[in-house]
């Protein structure tokens, strides 16, 4: 068992939100009991997974994606009010940290794909940031274009969107530059630095023209699924340090 403050400055320590500048509060953002022996994680704080904790009978949720963000109404109306009249009601303290997550340096989304799809972190893609968002890697095994296609699928359990750069889906894939999420607008400084392939979780229009006129080869592998690891992480690592029950609850979300 652990006291919400405990837990608050434990995340807080280990996240440091203070680190980067973001689009919403990091942290506690809805106060619930005072005594914390369940933790349930998920990606986002929907209705879904609120639902699914109060059915754990949790008495804390983490996640990455949670509420109040910069440009959004105030209001608490429709689909916030229900959201968080569950967790009022219910008692259950919500914790969520956006970029502090991305960007933690072992149990971060961006860290925490790279073990999976075996590449090894050598620099932030920012050059100069205290903090990078994207990073920069390279293949444990280089593998060509379309391999790498076929381990993001059978790694991530999901089809990624893949646009292969002019040199061919049998060119040899080394150097690699990754943001999970919504990060694919680091596409074109990952070129710029003459990265081989760019992974991110979604596309716009803009970035299949950088990967076609800049030769880097391109992988959608969703925002959701680039992002599932992180909170797990955190939540495995919440279990292991403290007496605490934790469960990861994914909520599957096709982007």
């Amino acid at each position: 068992m652990l006291s919400r403050q405990q837990l608050f400055e434990h995340l807080n320590q280990l996240l440091q939100p203070w680190q980067v500048r973001d689009f919403c509060p990091n942290g506690l953002q809805v106060e619930g009991c005072e005594q914390i022996k369940k933790v349930v994680t998920g990606v986002t704080a929907t209705q879904a997974l609120i639902e699914a904790a109060i059915e754990q009978q949790a008495d804390a949720i983490f996640v990455h994606h949670g509420y109040f963000w910069k440009g959004e109404k105030e209001s608490i109306v429709g689909m916030k009010k229900r959201r968080l009249k569950l967790l009022l009601e219910h008692d259950i303290n919500l914790f969520a940290y956006h970029l502090p997550l991305d960007v933690h340096p072992t149990l971060g989304n961006n860290a925490q794909l790279a073990k999976l799809l075996d590449i090894k972190v050598e620099r932030g893609l920012e050059l100069g940031a205290k903090v990078s968002i994207p990073m920069k890697g390279r293949l444990e095994t280089p593998l060509t274009a379309q391999q790498f296609a076929s381990k993001i699928e059978q790694v991530l359990g999901r089809q990624p969107l893949v646009n292969f750069a002019p040199s061919g889906d049998d060119s040899l894939i080394e150097t690699v530059a990754w943001c999970t999420g919504g990060g694919q607008s680091y596409i074109e400084m990952a070129a710029q630095q003459g990265v081989d392939a760019f992974i991110s979780g979604e596309a716009s229009e803009q970035t299949i023209h950088v990967s076609n006129e800049m030769n880097v080869h391109f992988y959608a592998a969703g925002h959701h699924a680039t992002e599932r690891y992180g909170a797990k992480a955190v939540g495995e690592h919440l279990a292991e340090k403290f007496d605490l029950d934790v469960e990861f609850i994914d909520i599957d979300n096709p982007v």
